[in-house]
Protein backbone atom coordinates (compact mmCIF):
# COMPACT_ATOMS: atom_id res chain seq x y z
CA UNK A 1 0.00 0.00 0.00
CA UNK A 2 1.38 3.51 -0.66
CA UNK A 3 2.10 6.11 1.84
CA UNK A 4 -1.15 7.96 0.94
CA UNK A 5 -3.05 4.85 1.05
CA UNK A 6 -2.19 4.41 4.11
CA UNK A 7 -2.66 7.61 5.62
CA UNK A 8 -6.21 7.40 4.07
CA UNK A 9 -6.76 3.97 5.84
CA UNK A 10 -5.18 5.46 8.91
CA UNK A 11 -7.49 8.46 9.44
CA UNK A 12 -10.69 6.63 8.47
CA UNK A 13 -9.94 4.02 11.32
CA UNK A 14 -9.21 6.78 13.89
CA UNK A 15 -12.40 8.17 12.52
CA UNK A 16 -14.25 4.86 13.54
CA UNK A 17 -12.39 4.54 17.16
CA UNK A 18 -13.92 8.25 17.89
CA UNK A 19 -17.01 7.69 16.46
CA UNK A 20 -17.27 4.69 19.03
CA UNK A 21 -16.33 5.83 22.19
CA UNK A 22 -18.38 8.97 21.24
CA UNK A 23 -21.21 7.10 21.49
CA UNK A 24 -20.48 6.53 25.23
CA UNK A 25 -16.94 6.98 27.34
CA UNK A 26 -15.48 4.28 28.76
CA UNK A 27 -16.94 3.51 32.06
CA UNK A 28 -20.19 5.26 31.19
CA UNK A 29 -22.10 2.20 31.96
CA UNK A 30 -21.65 2.59 35.43
CA UNK A 31 -22.64 6.12 35.70
CA UNK A 32 -26.03 6.03 37.33
CA UNK A 33 -28.04 8.90 39.26
CA UNK A 34 -30.16 11.45 38.98
CA UNK A 35 -27.73 14.16 38.48
CA UNK A 36 -24.23 14.57 36.64
CA UNK A 37 -22.31 14.77 39.79
CA UNK A 38 -24.13 11.83 41.10
CA UNK A 39 -23.30 9.65 37.74
CA UNK A 40 -19.61 10.88 38.17
CA UNK A 41 -19.26 9.80 41.48
CA UNK A 42 -20.67 6.30 40.80
CA UNK A 43 -18.38 5.63 37.56
CA UNK A 44 -15.43 6.91 39.91
CA UNK A 45 -16.83 3.90 42.73
CA UNK A 46 -17.14 1.17 40.31
CA UNK A 47 -13.66 2.13 38.38
CA UNK A 48 -11.59 1.74 41.47
CA UNK A 49 -13.86 -1.24 42.71
CA UNK A 50 -13.29 -3.36 40.06
CA UNK A 51 -9.59 -2.02 39.19
CA UNK A 52 -8.19 -1.67 42.50
CA UNK A 53 -4.23 -1.76 41.25
CA UNK A 54 -4.95 2.00 39.34
CA UNK A 55 -3.62 3.85 42.09
CA UNK A 56 -0.14 2.08 42.81
CA UNK A 57 0.01 1.90 39.36
CA UNK A 58 -0.16 5.33 38.33
CA UNK A 59 2.13 6.63 41.11
CA UNK A 60 -0.99 9.59 41.69
CA UNK A 61 0.87 10.53 44.83
CA UNK A 62 4.32 11.42 42.83
CA UNK A 63 2.65 14.44 41.00
CA UNK A 64 3.32 16.83 43.51
CA UNK A 65 5.33 19.82 41.71
CA UNK A 66 5.56 18.36 38.72
CA UNK A 67 4.24 18.52 35.01
CA UNK A 68 1.63 15.77 34.50
CA UNK A 69 -0.20 14.35 30.85
CA UNK A 70 -3.29 11.93 30.98
CA UNK A 71 -3.61 10.43 27.57
CA UNK A 72 -6.99 9.31 27.12
CA UNK A 73 -9.07 10.84 30.13
CA UNK A 74 -12.21 8.92 29.30
CA UNK A 75 -14.67 10.52 32.38
CA UNK A 76 -12.30 11.73 34.11
CA UNK A 77 -12.26 9.81 37.63
CA UNK A 78 -8.30 9.68 37.82
CA UNK A 79 -8.09 12.91 36.09
CA UNK A 80 -9.24 14.09 39.24
CA UNK A 81 -7.05 12.12 41.38
CA UNK A 82 -4.12 13.45 39.54
CA UNK A 83 -5.46 17.32 40.33
CA UNK A 84 -6.03 16.70 43.73
CA UNK A 85 -2.20 15.68 44.49
CA UNK A 86 -1.53 19.14 43.23
CA UNK A 87 0.73 18.68 40.06
CA UNK A 88 2.48 22.14 38.79
CA UNK A 89 0.86 21.62 35.41
CA UNK A 90 -1.41 18.80 34.27
CA UNK A 91 -3.07 18.45 30.73
CA UNK A 92 -5.64 15.81 29.78
CA UNK A 93 -5.79 15.16 26.19
CA UNK A 94 -8.44 12.58 24.64
CA UNK A 95 -9.72 11.88 20.66
CA UNK A 96 -13.18 12.27 21.61
CA UNK A 97 -15.23 15.61 22.65
CA UNK A 98 -17.68 13.92 24.88
CA UNK A 99 -14.63 12.64 27.14
CA UNK A 100 -13.33 16.23 27.73
CA UNK A 101 -16.97 17.45 28.32
CA UNK A 102 -16.85 14.99 31.00
CA UNK A 103 -13.36 15.48 32.41
CA UNK A 104 -13.77 19.31 32.78
CA UNK A 105 -17.06 18.73 34.24
CA UNK A 106 -15.84 16.03 36.82
CA UNK A 107 -12.84 18.90 37.83
CA UNK A 108 -14.98 21.75 37.94
CA UNK A 109 -17.98 20.38 40.01
CA UNK A 110 -14.51 19.73 42.79
CA UNK A 111 -13.17 23.17 42.05
CA UNK A 112 -10.43 22.75 39.65
CA UNK A 113 -9.57 24.58 36.58
CA UNK A 114 -9.16 21.46 34.13
CA UNK A 115 -6.91 21.94 31.21
CA UNK A 116 -8.28 19.42 29.01
CA UNK A 117 -8.25 19.20 25.17
CA UNK A 118 -9.30 16.93 21.89
CA UNK A 119 -5.97 15.54 20.65
CA UNK A 120 -4.36 12.71 18.82
CA UNK A 121 -2.23 10.91 20.70
CA UNK A 122 -0.27 9.56 17.65
CA UNK A 123 0.39 14.17 16.89
CA UNK A 124 0.67 15.19 20.77
CA UNK A 125 0.43 19.09 20.71
CA UNK A 126 3.08 19.57 23.13
CA UNK A 127 7.10 20.52 22.67
CA UNK A 128 9.52 17.95 23.38
CA UNK A 129 10.20 17.22 27.32
CA UNK A 130 7.21 18.98 28.27
CA UNK A 131 6.21 16.16 31.36
CA UNK A 132 7.73 14.54 34.06
CA UNK A 133 4.89 11.50 34.12
CA UNK A 134 3.22 10.79 31.10
CA UNK A 135 -0.12 8.59 32.17
CA UNK A 136 -2.74 6.31 30.01
CA UNK A 137 -5.04 3.78 30.90
CA UNK A 138 -6.06 1.51 28.41
CA UNK A 139 -6.56 3.90 25.62
CA UNK A 140 -3.18 3.49 22.93
CA UNK A 141 -3.71 0.28 21.89
CA UNK A 142 -7.18 1.96 20.52
CA UNK A 143 -4.85 4.00 18.20
CA UNK A 144 -4.74 2.47 14.18
CA UNK A 145 -0.63 3.27 15.00
CA UNK A 146 -0.18 2.25 19.01
CA UNK A 147 3.91 2.67 18.23
CA UNK A 148 3.56 6.13 17.21
CA UNK A 149 1.87 7.25 19.92
CA UNK A 150 4.43 5.73 22.08
CA UNK A 151 6.54 7.34 20.19
CA UNK A 152 4.91 10.70 21.03
CA UNK A 153 4.97 9.56 24.71
CA UNK A 154 8.66 9.53 24.85
CA UNK A 155 9.01 12.67 23.04
CA UNK A 156 7.48 14.43 25.33
CA UNK A 157 8.59 13.26 28.46
CA UNK A 158 11.52 14.76 29.74
CA UNK A 159 14.91 13.01 30.39
CA UNK A 160 14.07 10.67 33.65
CA UNK A 161 10.74 11.02 33.54
CA UNK A 162 8.09 8.02 33.95
CA UNK A 163 5.37 7.12 31.59
CA UNK A 164 2.78 4.46 33.51
CA UNK A 165 1.23 2.88 30.40
CA UNK A 166 -1.64 0.19 30.16
CA UNK A 167 -2.45 -1.64 26.62
CA UNK A 168 -3.83 -4.83 26.19
CA UNK A 169 -2.34 -8.56 26.23
CA UNK A 170 -3.09 -11.02 23.06
CA UNK A 171 -3.34 -14.09 25.03
CA UNK A 172 -5.63 -13.20 27.74
CA UNK A 173 -8.77 -14.96 28.86
CA UNK A 174 -10.66 -12.71 27.11
CA UNK A 175 -9.24 -12.98 24.14
CA UNK A 176 -9.79 -16.66 24.36
CA UNK A 177 -13.29 -16.02 25.25
CA UNK A 178 -13.95 -14.46 22.42
CA UNK A 179 -12.34 -16.11 20.43
CA UNK A 180 -14.24 -19.23 21.17
CA UNK A 181 -17.42 -17.36 20.72
CA UNK A 182 -16.78 -15.16 16.97
CA UNK A 183 -14.14 -18.20 15.61
CA UNK A 184 -14.66 -21.27 17.28
CA UNK A 185 -18.23 -21.50 17.64
CA UNK A 186 -18.85 -19.54 14.73
CA UNK A 187 -17.28 -22.41 12.61
CA UNK A 188 -14.10 -20.33 11.92
CA UNK A 189 -11.11 -21.40 14.01
CA UNK A 190 -8.71 -20.15 11.76
CA UNK A 191 -9.33 -16.44 12.78
CA UNK A 192 -6.45 -15.09 14.96
CA UNK A 193 -6.74 -13.37 17.63
CA UNK A 194 -5.61 -10.33 16.43
CA UNK A 195 -8.40 -10.53 14.25
CA UNK A 196 -10.83 -11.30 16.83
CA UNK A 197 -9.38 -8.27 19.01
CA UNK A 198 -9.81 -5.68 16.30
CA UNK A 199 -13.26 -6.86 14.98
CA UNK A 200 -15.19 -7.43 18.65
CA UNK A 201 -13.18 -5.73 21.78
CA UNK A 202 -14.36 -2.46 22.22
CA UNK A 203 -13.32 -0.12 19.27
CA UNK A 204 -12.78 -1.30 15.84
CA UNK A 205 -9.08 -1.80 14.81
CA UNK A 206 -8.10 -2.34 18.60
CA UNK A 207 -4.68 -3.84 19.40
CA UNK A 208 -2.65 -6.44 22.10
CA UNK A 209 0.50 -7.46 21.90
CA UNK A 210 2.73 -10.26 23.75
CA UNK A 211 5.17 -8.72 26.30
CA UNK A 212 7.74 -9.43 24.35
CA UNK A 213 5.84 -7.23 21.29
CA UNK A 214 5.44 -4.55 24.33
CA UNK A 215 9.15 -4.49 25.25
CA UNK A 216 9.94 -3.76 21.40
CA UNK A 217 6.99 -1.00 21.00
CA UNK A 218 9.17 0.81 24.17
CA UNK A 219 12.62 0.10 23.40
CA UNK A 220 13.53 3.41 23.27
CA UNK A 221 12.95 4.12 26.89
CA UNK A 222 16.15 3.61 29.17
CA UNK A 223 14.39 1.68 31.97
CA UNK A 224 10.78 -1.06 31.23
CA UNK A 225 9.19 -2.87 33.46
CA UNK A 226 6.18 -4.99 32.01
CA UNK A 227 3.53 -6.91 34.42
CA UNK A 228 -0.37 -8.37 34.17
CA UNK A 229 -3.35 -7.62 36.08
CA UNK A 230 -6.59 -9.95 35.51
CA UNK A 231 -8.92 -7.36 33.92
CA UNK A 232 -13.02 -7.05 34.84
CA UNK A 233 -13.84 -8.93 31.52
CA UNK A 234 -11.52 -11.80 32.46
CA UNK A 235 -13.27 -12.26 35.61
CA UNK A 236 -16.60 -11.66 34.51
CA UNK A 237 -17.00 -8.60 37.61
CA UNK A 238 -17.95 -5.82 35.12
CA UNK A 239 -20.30 -4.66 32.28
CA UNK A 240 -19.15 -6.50 29.33
CA UNK A 241 -18.82 -3.25 27.13
CA UNK A 242 -21.09 -1.81 24.40
CA UNK A 243 -20.39 -5.01 22.23
CA UNK A 244 -21.09 -7.97 24.29
CA UNK A 245 -24.33 -9.61 26.08
CA UNK A 246 -27.02 -12.25 25.91
CA UNK A 247 -28.03 -15.15 27.92
CA UNK A 248 -24.42 -17.38 27.37
CA UNK A 249 -22.64 -14.35 29.01
CA UNK A 250 -25.15 -14.16 31.74
CA UNK A 251 -24.93 -18.41 32.81
CA UNK A 252 -20.80 -17.60 32.71
CA UNK A 253 -21.31 -14.94 35.16
CA UNK A 254 -22.58 -17.15 37.71
CA UNK A 255 -20.70 -20.41 36.88
CA UNK A 256 -17.00 -18.03 36.21
CA UNK A 257 -14.25 -19.72 38.54
CA UNK A 258 -13.16 -17.02 39.40
CA UNK A 259 -10.82 -18.27 42.96
CA UNK A 260 -9.12 -20.75 40.42
CA UNK A 261 -8.35 -17.97 37.82
CA UNK A 262 -7.22 -15.33 40.37
CA UNK A 263 -4.84 -18.37 41.74
CA UNK A 264 -3.50 -20.04 38.85
CA UNK A 265 -4.23 -17.28 35.74
CA UNK A 266 -2.90 -13.91 36.94
CA UNK A 267 0.03 -14.18 33.74
CA UNK A 268 -3.26 -14.70 30.96
CA UNK A 269 -4.95 -11.25 32.46
CA UNK A 270 -5.83 -8.61 30.05
CA UNK A 271 -4.33 -5.55 30.74
CA UNK A 272 -0.06 -5.07 30.47
CA UNK A 273 1.00 -3.05 32.66
CA UNK A 274 4.00 -1.04 31.58
CA UNK A 275 6.54 1.39 33.98
CA UNK A 276 9.17 3.06 31.69
CA UNK A 277 11.76 5.66 32.08
CA UNK A 278 12.52 7.64 29.51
Amino acid sequence: MSRAGHDTVTVATKRDVRDFWEQASCGEVYADGEDLRERLDAQARARYELEPFIAEFAHFHQAVGKDVLEIGVGMGADHLRWAREQPRRLIGVDLTPRAVAFTRERLALNGFEPRVLVADAETLPFPDASFEMVYSWGVLHHSPDPARAIREVHRVLRPGGRACIMIYQRHALVGYMLWARYAFLAGKPWRSLDDIYAEHLESPGTHAYSIREARSLFAGFSQVRISTRLSPGDLLTGAAGQRHSGRALTLARRLWPRPLIRALLQRRGLFLIVEAIR
